[in-house]
């Protein structure tokens, strides 16, 4: 299909035109997350010929992602995201090129990949993540889209764009506990509209036309659709550099032990070790032996006193990420020994079956 035909109702603007779309084709965009938001944000990038488009996710597809990930289908349940969000994308638009990075974002990785494109998507709903993508914008010089969802109220924002204020600007308090879509609740339609408010970010900066969100955060509110922007000045001194970014993040990723389901088989009933499980009390399934113990990751740190920090801790949540958040927090509480359980709470529960 010839492109200015694929392309003709948005080449007709005068904002865009034909040297605004060769602009899309030569642009290259990281995203990294192919959740709710990346659901919302790849195919708009991909329909616009946005020429090179790369997502990074080791999640699979769950049946409880369905009702707001809408580019994923029943049939695709157990399936790697990225593989079938460049399915939906080839589908889409066959012209672009798409890479797949099935690995989690880190401190070894964020770096290398951030070289290799021009603009940053921030899709995720971690806080540790958001910190460490920022953290990788700023020695990458690359600018960072950023997206958050809470309940039915989304915020959007672009960070280090052209040396501006950053995310740490915004947000300096790095230990604020925030619930993510799977502890406080979400709507599909709130992750869809914030996804598109990135990708107009996105595609504004490649066509160098309108205001981007640099120095502003807009926040909208779905049940009101009220909306507000806010401005936030650059912080000059909050340092980040190469020397400061390894420091921080290589050496707590090597900190953070994670252990498989079989290797502690002898385990769950030795009264010496706590299993701690870091989910939301109402989730399930429920586990219940003797050296278990509750605290949902919200309240960690302000419960934290209720835990021994001389005792080993094997740390579990529903699929692995909280747990090694949680790890990391009780890291820098001074426990010594401490380690997420690969798998969470599915396998652990499989595991006391088997014992039983």
């Amino acid at each position: 299909m010839n492109d200015s035909i694929r392309y003709n109702r948005q080449i007709i603007l005068p904002e865009i035109g034909e040297n605004g779309q060769q602009k899309l084709l030569k642009a290259k965009v990281l995203v990294i997350g192919a959740g709710g938001l990346g659901a919302a944000i790849l195919p708009y990038l991909a329909a616009a010929g946005v020429g090179e488009i790369a997502i990074v996710d080791d999640d699979v597809i769950e049946v409880s992602n369905l009702h707001r990930q809408v580019i994923y289908k029943s049939s695709a349940i157990g399936k790697h995201k990225v593989d079938e969000a460049k399915l939906m994308i080839t589908e889409l638009n066959p012209t672009i090129k798409v890479e797949t990075i099935a690995e989690k974002l880190s401190g070894k990785n964020a770096i290398s990949l951030f070289e290799q494109y021009d603009i940053i998507v921030d899709a995720t709903d971690n806080i540790a993540i958001k910190y460490l993508i920022n953290d990788a914008c700023i020695i990458t010089n690359k600018p960072m889209v950023y997206g958050s969802v809470f309940r039915f109220q989304g915020q959007v924002s672009v960070f280090n764009y052209q040396n501006g204020p950053t995310y740490r600007c915004l947000y300096p308090d790095e230990n604020t506990q925030s619930a993510n879509c799977e502890d406080a609740g979400v709507i599909g339609i709130s992750v869809g509209i914030i996804g598109m408010l990135q990708a107009n970010e996105v595609i504004k900066m490649i066509l160098e036309i309108g205001e981007v969100l640099s120095g502003k955060i807009l926040v909208y509110n779905i049940l009101n659709n009220e909306q507000q922007k806010y401005d936030f000045e650059k912080n000059t001194n909050i340092v980040m550099n190469l020397e400061a970014f390894q420091k921080k993040y290589n050496a707590v990723e090597n900190q953070i032990e994670e252990v498989a389901i079989e290797e502690i088989l002898n385990e769950i009933d030795n009264d010496e070790v706590l299993f701690l499980d870091v989910r939301n009390a109402e989730e399930v399934p429920k586990i219940n032996f003797k050296n278990g113990f509750q605290i949902s990751l919200l309240h960690l740190e302000n419960e934290i006193k209720k835990l021994n920090p001389n005792q080993t801790i094997y740390v579990y949540c529903q699929s692995g990420i909280r747990s090694k958040i949680a790890v990391e927090l009780l890291q820098k509480h001074q426990f010594k020994n401490t380690k997420s359980i690969t798998g969470g709470a599915l396998a652990l529960m499989q595991l006391v079956k088997e014992k039983v």
